[in-house]
């Protein structure tokens, strides 16, 4: 059995036996919700899906007849009700080793601009052959040109980007897989007053680990897609590069927590990799 967990733990969830086909998703959705560079789901069979927690689930129609839904505590994405005999989960909430590896890259044609592919294997603009449902168009950004815009799946929430990019990471720790429920987050970190909300700051709940000394995660709570935070007290706001609409002045520099990567993950790219934390210059 292979189980799994929001970042709160107020979801659980479960399959049994073999999982099916897990793939990468770019489309500007998965981003969106999931606030990285993309999402990592993997097919189950409906019959052997077991959840629990459903009382704490909210949940939004990104598109006809598809619903994402998310834990109302903590913001991290859970699965949708399945659809007839499978179920589509995400993968960066395992518990342990999952029965599955990732098999192709979807919607390419969608990736994020900030983003290079850099692993062998296959890719498809859309969908892959066989699977014959409709694609949803990347939504035009809701705020005029200018400084890199952001919002959430919704659009309830806008930001622009007004301050210098200070640091920009994948992080591969368990907490930030959790919480964006992805193989990484993708963070890009400015001064507290480089990040600005045009519309829906209000809309924008945050959790914080009893544990933790400095991970939140802020999503919006209409659709639950990761949001930036803003800590006065640091001096500090993180942006999941997700939620982007344009490209940052910033690119990734490093992967860090490394050595947390989930094991179905495979890091291929030539940036450096650090055990926790970069050394700060």
């Amino acid at each position: 059995m292979t189980t799994a967990r929001c970042l709160c733990g107020d979801v659980t969830w479960a399959l049994e036996g073999r999982l099916g086909l897990m793939s990468h998703c770019h489309c500007s959705a998965c981003r969106k919700s999931h606030g990285t560079a993309y999402a990592t789901y993997v097919i189950g069979a409906s019959r052997r899906f077991s959840l629990h927690g459903e009382g704490s689930i909210a949940a939004w129609e990104s598109s006809p007849g598809y619903v994402r839904r998310f834990c109302r505590r903590c913001g991290a994405v859970v699965p949708s009700p399945p659809s007839g005999d499978v179920t589509f989960v995400p993968a960066g909430n395992f518990d342990g080793d999952p029965p599955a590896r990732p098999s192709m890259h979807i919607f390419v044609a969608s990736k994020a601009p900030w983003f290079d592919l850099t692993d062998s294997l296959p890719r498809f603009d859309e969908y892959p052959p066989g699977i014959d449902l409709p694609s949803v168009a990347t939504r035009t950004p809701l705020e005029p040109p200018g400084k890199p815009r952001g919002s959430c799946l919704c659009g309830a929430v806008t930001f622009v980007v007004e301050g210098d990019g200070r640091h920009a990471w994948y992080c591969h720790c368990s907490r930030c897989r959790r919480s964006r429920s992805a193989a990484f987050a993708t963070n890009l970190v400015t001064a507290a007053g480089g990040i600005r909300f045009t519309r829906g700051a209000e809309l924008v709940s945050e959790f914080q680990l009893p544990d933790a000394h400095y991970h939140f995660h802020a999503f919006c709570g209409v659709c639950g897609s990761s949001m930036p935070r803003i800590d006065p007290a640091r001096g500090l706001a993180v942006t999941p590069m997700g939620s982007l609409d344009d490209a940052p002045a910033m690119l990734p520099e490093s992967h860090i927590f490394a050595t947390s990567k989930a094991t179905w993950d495979a890091i291929t790219d030539a940036l450096p990799q650090y055990d926790a934390y970069p050394p700060m210059t």
